[in-house]
């Protein structure tokens, strides 16, 4: 079973992703915070992280700089609600930006193609 890391630090959307991706058959992490995702992913390398730009304390660039940096190779993909930051040099390190929407169908449809999985 696969495994993601899904930061936001919003509970309501956390439980969302949490639900959604649960029953599309993955072992879906939450996190509410950069520290904690951090943390998080350091100790059970998760598969994929879906990671929130706007967040307190430590933002989701800082947060993928050092997730880059523990491991390169595990996709990232920024889900916000801002368009303005797609143009950022630090969100470039991502594989995918896509901004929030109440539809996940573009979300989920992201998550199985950087997983290598058809989505039949």
């Amino acid at each position: 079973m696969k495994k993601l890391l899904l930061v936001d630090d919003e509970k309501n959307i956390r439980l969302f992703y949490r639900e959604e991706f649960t029953d599309e058959g993955y072992d879906a992490v939450t996190a509410p915070d950069g520290p904690t995702a951090i943390k998080e992913f350091e100790k059970n390398r998760p598969d994929l992280v879906v990671l929130d730009l706007q967040m307190p304390g430590m933002n989701g660039i800082e947060v993928l700089r050092r997730m880059k940096q523990i491991d390169s190779q595990v996709p990232v993909i920024i889900c916000t609600a801002y368009h303005d930051y797609k143009h950022e040099l630090g969100a470039w390190a991502s594989e995918e930006y896509i901004v929030k929407s109440a539809d996940l169908a573009t979300l989920k449809d992201a998550v199985r193609r950087h997983l290598g999985e058809n989505g039949d």
